[in-house]
């Protein structure tokens, strides 16, 4: 009897499996474990193909990449701090940043005037990231040029002088600094002027500057601009742009002042401006026309008109003269009758910046040059020897 309820009990649970769509096997009856499939044997996976490197895709771009190679670990970092005071007499720092470049062997760094002026702590950042303290070697306002030198070993090499009067506009150059403190940023572009004329830290002319779209921005300055060989051409020092920012307006001073100047620094620590001694002021036709109906005989409408030459100075000691009477001109009393320079050296002499433009980079203390002036409505030619500008 119970054989019979056991084989209507199996028979029952095969008719509902069915038509649920399922089946009973033996093995499920008998709950036997299924045997386990050995791994696979893993197929060795094929070797891999070298990724290819991006060649350039021009000439140009092989030698932008290969003046950064070559120059761009030469570039530092440079990091001032001077103090200011809160309001009560707490010293508070201030830091400020800008860029240079290694000069020599020896830790020399050359950089722009302002980016270390007044500053009481200097720092160097290498390339490597490896920083130094900095001192001051040599200072030049005029300029807006400086070197300063830190104690290190291995430095990278020195990036070497270009010749800065045997430029073109147009040409291709590079413009390598810390912008807003980016480390080592290279920025491309060409010389869209030559012979500018900028004011400089002292409120002075510095002429036969580099005019550049290369993108400069703050703490590009005193950074390199190079050309395509490699060699320093300019030190980036100012931008034109309402926004403090790039606007594609850079100016450089250029490589043949840093030559003139940065051993003068280093070995003297300040450079020896060629001088006259005279106090100046530019003639424009309008001033021309103001000091005739004052009485002054002005034949020429442009040129430097002599205030006053400093005793003993190298144009007193040359015969030129300074005015010899005052007249009231609006607010002020001027003096006139003055000799007019209109020439130095053959080269014409428009205004105060042109001759000091000349001076600053065509003579040097000691020389000799020929002064050709106005006097009395006559011109008249005299041999100056320059001096060099008291402090």
């Amino acid at each position: 009897m119970k054989k019979d309820k056991a084989l209507v009990l199996i028979t029952v649970a095969a008719l509902l499996g069915g038509a649920l769509g399922c089946g009973f096997s033996s093995q499920m009856l008998l709950a036997t474990p299924t045997p386990t499939a050995p791994p696979p044997t893993p197929t060795p996976a094929p070797p891999q193909t070298p990724v290819a490197v991006e060649q350039p895709a021009n000439d140009l771009e092989a030698q932008v990449g290969a003046v950064y190679r070559q120059a761009g670990s030469a570039v530092v970092n440079i990091t001032s701090v001077t103090y200011a005071y809160d309001f009560f007499f707490n010293p508070v720092p201030q830091e400020g940043t800008g860029s240079g470049f290694v000069y020599d062997d020896e830790g020399h760094i050359v950089t722009n005037y302002h980016v270390i002026e007044d500053a009481e702590e200097l720092s160097v950042t290498l390339a490597d990231g490896d920083t130094y303290s900095a001192e001051v070697v040599g200072e030049d306002p005029t300029n807006d040029l400086a070197v300063i030198r830190i104690d290190a070993e291995d430095l990278p090499q020195a990036v070497p002088l270009g010749d800065s009067d045997v430029l073109n506009v147009g040409q291709f150059v590079v413009a390598i600094g810390n912008p807003f403190g980016l480390e080592r940023t290279l920025t491309a572009g060409v010389i869209s002027s030559l012979g500018r004329v900028i004011k400089g830290p002292e409120n002075n002319f510095i002429g036969e500057v580099i005019q550049t779209d290369a993108a400069i921005n703050p703490g590009n300055s005193g950074g390199p601009l190079l050309d395509l060989k490699g060699r320093v051409i300019g030190v980036n020092s100012q931008i034109v742009s309402p926004s403090q920012a790039n606007a594609g307006v850079g100016f450089a001073v250029p490589a043949n002042t840093v030559r003139r100047v940065v051993p003068e620094l280093i070995a003297r620590g300040r450079y020896p401006h060629p001088w006259l001694g005279i106090e100046p002021i530019s003639l424009t036709p309008d001033r021309a026309r103001v000091f005739r109906e004052a009485g002054m005989n002005v034949p020429v409408d442009r040129g430097v008109l002599v205030l006053q030459t400093v005793r003993g100075g190298p144009a007193d000691q040359a015969g030129i003269r300074g005015g010899d009477r005052a007249v009231q001109i609006g607010r002020y009393r001027v003096p006139l009758g003055g000799d007019i320079i209109t020439e130095v050296d053959g080269e014409p002499i428009d205004d105060y910046q042109d001759l000091t433009v000349y001076l600053e980079t065509q003579t040097r203390v000691g020389d000799a040059v020929e002064v050709t002036f106005v006097r009395d409505g006559e011109e008249q030619t005299v041999t100056v020897t320059l001096e060099e500008r008291p402090a």
